[in-house]
């Protein structure tokens, strides 16, 4: 393995993996009425960590999941209300972000040297994993954003191979976010038993991320072994975690770290960087 380059340069976008909430609930009441409060206000501060604006934004979503790996390549996509339940309010919600068709052309050729297998979706449009957390960090949606699915068959390798042929395009001033949720057990939110849970797993997780490249990727592959993680993330459910290891893979000689943790219902949820 080549040796660690801890010197990128200035330009080189980050990586980001983080939380988008539960459904629309920066944009609705809630009750407690600050529970989004702190993950809201570290949404809105991200870009600000940026060495400059994006010239594009590659977004995977934990709600996309395909047997071949897809990419959004319409130039006006539409949004994708994938939420159930919420006020009438939420299913008005507007971010009228351009998708880029040729960014989406440049991630197939990317993913085809790299032996991986993608197409296109000329309609598909924007989910409430992208849109959600996009209206806090980008607002005005002045930036070309495509979206790129996960492999649906679950499997923590196949997600980081997509983030490592996705890499280049950093160094082109394209952001890669991976969207998610770091604890995402339905049925444990707002259930106190479950705290210590989710912070053993937690605890883990940065550890994880905080460790050298090539002991992390092999980490986060057998994700599963951890402490509390088929608590944090029910088998076949663990599509909320998988976006990091996207990130992961597009970081692949570059640290991680925590740049964000909150209690939120009962849980605790963390957010991390690369490069």
């Amino acid at each position: 393995m080549d040796k660690l380059d801890r010197t990128q340069p200035s330009n080189r976008m980050p990586t980001w993996y983080i939380p988008h909430g539960g459904g629309p609930c920066f944009f609705m009441d809630w009750n407690p009425p600050h529970e989004w409060d702190k993950m809201a206000s570290f949404l809105r501060g991200l870009p600000s960590t940026l060495p400059g604006k994006p010239k594009g934004i590659v977004m995977i979503s934990a709600h996309w999941l395909e047997k071949t790996i897809t990419i959004t390549g319409s130039s006006n996509p539409e949004l994708i209300y994938d939420y159930y339940g919420f006020p009438a309010h939420t299913y008005e919600l507007k971010y009228p972000a351009k998708g880029d068709p040729d960014l989406a052309h440049k991630i197939v050729q990317l993913l085809e040297v790299a032996n991986i297998t993608a197409k296109i979706d000329p309609v598909r449009g924007f989910d409430h994993g992208m849109f959600i957390p996009m209206m806090l960090m980008f607002p005005d949606a002045d930036i070309p954003t495509v979206q790129v699915s996960l492999n649906s068959n679950l499997d923590p390798q196949t997600q980081m191979n997509l983030g490592q042929a996705l890499e280049k395009l950093r160094d082109q001033g394209i952001l890669i976010i991976g969207s998610g949720m770091s604890f995402h057990n339905m049925r444990a939110y707002g259930n106190p038993s479950f705290s210590s849970v989710s912070d053993e797993f937690d605890d883990w997780l940065t550890k994880t991320v905080e460790s050298e490249p090539q002991e992390r990727h092999q980490a986060l592959i057998e994700w599963a072994n951890a402490p509390s993680a088929r608590q944090s993330h029910p088998l076949r459910q663990e599509e909320h975690l998988l976006p990091l290891m996207v990130a992961s893979g597009a970081a692949s000689k570059e640290l991680g770290r925590k740049v964000f943790s909150d209690r939120v219902l009962e849980t605790t949820i963390s957010a991390y960087m690369f490069g």
